[in-house]
Parts: structure tokens; C-alpha cells; sequence
């Protein structure tokens, strides 16, 4: 029997082969890990649906598959128990409108005529589908590139691109783009000079794509301050070792994530998102934190859940955890969703003060910097030595405005520089 890619969770439909775990000749069992995927920014190992005596690989490490695909065959096979709503279908391709012909084989795909059916709507985030219909393009005639063919503001460009090659050999319009769009760059550098060339990894694509949607789509503010780090500093000296004591290291980013919980509870809309197709404000009872981490394969933004119900020791064990999972590419789809804020964190490697990229849908970011020795000027005037943080918080415009965010960022400075010994005691 064939064992297929079965549909993995929502909006997972496809995804790229990152190894294979077995090989021709091997007799597996049924649940046993046969492929690892890469989809979008997790890797999720794939079981078998059967068990049996593999006869062949049906396919290659770095191949792009999606819901249906076949991934090998088994003699002999013993089925599992088939999960409710049986095996699933591979999915259907979508009917394309019949193109115009034109000499440019880049342009082979693009439907102009008005005759005939449109396809199916693909999936987009409610900007892009904003973009399009402002546009006056439809979507159902545009080739999604990212992950279940789900349409991405680079392929609103190329598609534009197209129109306007074959706009020009027409000479008619078939639709008019009204609006600006960016081109994707495809200059021959090498004509400058020696180049090296590397191709994409898919989670470097999803990177390029969310950041260029984010920082498109959203009207990005930025304040900036320094949190003195006095009171903080001290208590990681105290308590160092009776938390190395119960397996845990205390580092700033716990005592961080515990003084900005209490801020976006005096701030909800710090710990909101904005319903576009609703235009609904929606403001959450939950603190789930996106720690953004960086690995050798890219960013990644685990989510530490619940992080107002957790003490500072428990918060401490799970970001070494899902630290660890992220540089070890063993996060899966559940570990990097449901975020109500992000963290980025460049502390531990230095620079200071830097203007951070918000993590669509939620309303803010915040940026931490490297804590340094400055003067400060005490109340009563004398000059004194602080170890102050840099502090930087971009927010969202349409949610949240500047007096509010100065507000929040003052209560969060404060928050760090009065940080509470009672939350540090085990």
C-alpha cells in the first residue's frame, strides 16, 4: 500500500521535506516517524499510517509536497486505526482560466481573456486581499508561491509585473493596476563584480514574506528609554544560585516578561489585535509571550503560554526549553501560535536601542538591548554609575496612540527598576 502526507493540522497543507528517517528494506510500524516537514517556520515529524516493509522512497530530501503526496510504499502493510473523516484527498488543483498567448515563457500562466471560469479563491491575509481588491485584481487568477498556494504580496507583484508585459504586447488592458506595487529585484550583479550565490531556504522565504507584509501593512511607531537595571541585577546576584540549585538559569528575561506582563495588564490594548474583515479591536485575557530566537537557520518566535500564571522559576525552565527546541529545529506548529506579544532580545550580544518589527496580528514589540554602565543623574543631583537597558517599543498606529504608548513604556520602565523581590523568592 502507498502511505500518503496526511493533512497535518490547519492551514498545513504543504511543506518541504527536511530528512527522511528511513530507508528501502526497513520494516516499520505503524506511528513511526518516516519524514520530517518543513512548514513555514516549524518542522513536524510525519508517522506512518501502516506498518510494514518499506519497498520504496517516493520522495527527496528538499522536495516541496503537499496533503495526498505519496511518501512510500509498504509490502505487507497493517493499516492504524483511520482518524475520523478517513484519509485525506489529495488536493484538488484549481481550474485555470485559458492564457493568452505571448512570446515571453514567464508569462505563460497568466490568464487575460474574460472569457470562461474563474478557479478557487486561494488563501491570503486579509491585507493582501485588501491590496488585491484595491488593486482590481482577483485573486482566483493568481498563483499562490507560499505554503497550500496561499497568495503573499510578492505574488500580487509578479502578477502585476506579468500584466504589464502583456499589456504592452496586447496593446489593451486586461486589468489596471491601481495602485503601487513593488517589482521583485532580479538584477545580474555579477556584470559588477565576483558574486556567491545561495538559494532560499523555505524558512528564510516565510521570514522575507512575513517581514515585508508586517512592515508594509502596519504604520509602525517607535518609542525608545532605558530601564535602570539596579534592583534587577541585584536580585540575580542573590538568587543566583538557588535557582541553579533547581535546574534553572536566571537571566534578565524572566524578571522582562514578569514586569511586562504587569504593564500589559495596566495597557490591553498592548495585548490586542486588530480584526480587519470585522474591524473589531479584539483585546485578550490571556499573556501568551513570543520570545523571538535566533538560530543558524533563522529567526524563530516560540510562544511561552500563560506567562501571568507563572512563577519566575517555571517561566525560567521553559525558555531554556523552548530555546533549546528552536536552535534544535523541534518546534512545532502549536509551539509558535497564539502569541499576544513578542520579545526580541539581542542582549546577549550587544547594540543598543533598535526599532523592531511588529509581529502581525499582534498591536507591539518589544526591543531590549544590551544593559551597559551610564551615568545617571540621581535626585539629588549627585552622579552615579546605573546599569541601564535600552528599552524600545513599536507599536501599531491604528491601535494605539502616542500619549498610550508613552504611558505604557513609563509603567514597564517602572516595573523593571522596582521589580518586586517577592516575585524572585522560591
Amino acid at each position: 500500500m502507498d502511505v500518503r502526507l496526511p493533512k497535518i493540522g490547519d492551514n498545513a497543507d504543504s511543506g518541504t521535506v527536511v530528512s527522511i528517517l528511513v530507508k528501502a528494506g526497513d520494516t516499520i510500524t505503524a506511528g513511526q516517524t518516516i519524514i520530517e516537514l518543513e512548514m513555514e517556520k516549524a518542522v513536524a515529524p510525519i508517522p506512518s499510517s501502516a506498518g510494514g516493509k518499506v519497498t520504496e522512497i517516493k520522495v527527496t530530501e528538499g522536495q516541496k509536497i503537499s496533503v495526498g503526496t505519496v511518501l512510500l510504499t509498504l509490502e505487507g502493510a497493517t493499516a492504524a486505526a483511520a482518524p475520523a473523516g478517513g484519509t485525506p484527498a489529495p488536493a484538488a488543483k484549481p481550474t485555470r482560466r485559458a492564457p493568452v498567448a505571448v512570446a515571453d515563457d514567464d508569462d505563460d500562466d497568466l490568464p487575460l481573456d474574460d472569457g470562461g471560469e474563474d478557479g478557487p479563491v486561494p488563501g491570503a491575509s486579509p491585507y493582501v486581499r485588501k491590496v488585491a481588491r484595491e488593486l482590481g485584481l482577483k485573486l482566483s487568477r493568481i498563483s499562490g508561491s507560499e505554503s497550500g498556494g496561499r497568495v503573499v504580496l510578492t505574488d500580487l507583484a509578479r502578477y502585476i509585473s506579468k500584466l504589464e508585459k502583456a499589456v504592452a504586447r496586447a496593446g489593451r488592458y486586461a486589468e489596471e493596476p491601481k495602485g503601487l506595487v513593488f517589482a521583485p529585484v532580479g538584477t545580474d550583479f555579477s556584470v559588477f563584480g565576483p558574486v556567491t550565490s545561495e538559494p532560499l531556504s523555505q524558512l528564510r522565504k516565510v521570514i522575507a514574506s512575513r517581514m515585508t507584509e508586517n512592515s508594509v501593512s502596519l504604520p509602525h511607531v517607535t518609542q525608545f528609554d532605558d530601564a535602570d537595571m539596579t534592583q534587577i541585577e541585584t536580585l540575580r546576584k542573590k538568587y543566583k544560585a538557588d535557582y541553579e540549585k533547581a535546574g534553572a538559569k536566571l537571566t534578565p528575561t524572566p524578571f522582562i516578561i514578569k514586569a511586562l506582563v504587569s504593564a500589559l495588564k495596566l495597557h490591553p490594548k498592548f495585548n490586542s489585535s486588530l480584526n480587519e474583515v470585522a474591524e473589531t479591536l479584539v483585546l485578550k485575557h490571556y499573556y501568551h509571550i513570543g520570545i523571538a530566537v535566533d538560530t543558524d537557520a533563522g529567526l524563530l518566535v516560540p510562544v511561552l503560554k500563560d506567562a501571568d500564571k507563572k512563577s519566575l522559576l517555571e517561566i525560567a525552565k521553559e525558555l531554556s526549553a523552548i530555546a533549546e527546541k528552536a536552535r534544535d529545529r523541534k518546534l512545532g506548529p502549536d509551539d509558535m501560535k497564539g502569541g499576544t506579544f513578542t520579545i526580541s532580545n539581542q542582549g546577549a550580544i550587544g547594540g543598543g536601542h533598535f526599532t523592531p518589527i511588529i509581529n502581525k496580528p499582534e498591536a507591539a514589540i518589544l526591543g531590549i538591548g544590551k544593559t551597559a554602565l551610564k551615568p545617571v543623574v540621581l535626585k539629588d543631583g549627585k552622579i552615579e554609575a546605573r546599569p541601564l537597558m535600552p528599552v524600545t517599543i513599536s507599536y501599531d498606529h491604528r491601535i494605539i496612540d502616542g500619549g498610550s504608548a508613552a504611558r505604557f513604556t513609563v509603567d514597564l520602565v517602572k516595573a523593571l527598576s522596582e521589580f518586586p523581590e517577592a516575585d524572585v523568592k522560591l
